[in-house]
């Protein structure tokens, strides 16, 4: 799946360009304007980096960083106009994985997030989900029930596979749309008809596997 960046900025031109290019370089990016929202964001999304200003309207970047050190190891990219030795040893130490001076180029931008995503990695991370009777390889790509394998298109098997690591968490569309698709602004009905899809796939085989339950008003999630 595409790994999904949160963007808190407060700078508008700044901030769609980022997102822009980020996006075509293979990131699905969710931007925040300023302290408040990137913690909305960051708590309520599926984040696997952070890219933090530390100039924000409502606060310091720096109070938002060590907020969020206390409690997640999440990969951050610190990205500020201050380039001071003072302040870039200050991003570091409260935990910073990585401090960009602006301006910078984009290209430097997108290499700096593969090698702190790389850094961030663990070395032993699993490539098999199981939910119930359902198991699926991430590294081949491959999903199947009790030894029937499923045949999935790429985008059903992102959809599957984010359901099947979080199985009983209830996704919305737009969260779905947004990590799976990198758009949540595509309709909703994308979203339902590969969950169609999906269900009719898994009713079909020969074995009881799990289901994909609607729960109205806020989304789908996987029982296993």
């Amino acid at each position: 799946m595409r790994p999904h960046l949160a963007l808190i900025e407060d700078e508008p031109d700044f901030a769609l360009m980022c997102r822009s290019y980020l996006e075509r370089a293979g990131f699905t990016v969710t931007w925040a304007m300023d302290a408040r929202a990137g913690k909305s964001v960051l708590h309520e999304s599926r984040v696997d980096l952070a890219i933090l200003d530390l100039g924000l309207p409502d606060g310091s970047g720096l109070e938002l960083l060590r907020a969020l050190r206390s409690t997640s190891r999440l990969p951050v990219i610190v990205v500020s106009g201050r380039g001071a030795e003072t302040d870039r040893v200050a991003g570091l130490e409260i935990g910073a994985d990585d401090y960009l001076v602006k301006p910078f180029s984009q290209r430097e931008l997108v290499a700096r997030i593969h090698a702190v995503l790389r850094r961030s990695r663990p070395p032993d991370e699993p490539t098999v989900i199981q939910a119930g009777s359902l198991l699926m390889d991430t590294a081949a790509r491959q999903a199947s029930v009790e030894g029937a394998v499923l045949t999935l298109r790429p985008k059903e098997f992102a959809l599957l596979e984010m359901l099947a690591a979080a199985p009983g968490r209830v996704f919305s569309a737009e969260q779905l749309l947004e990590r799976i698709w990198g758009s949540s602004w595509q309709q909703s009905a994308t979203v339902v008809e590969h969950v169609y899809r999906l269900r009719g796939k898994l009713a079909g085989l020969p074995a009881p596997a799990p289901r994909i339950t609607t729960v109205r008003g806020f989304g789908y999630r996987l029982d296993p």
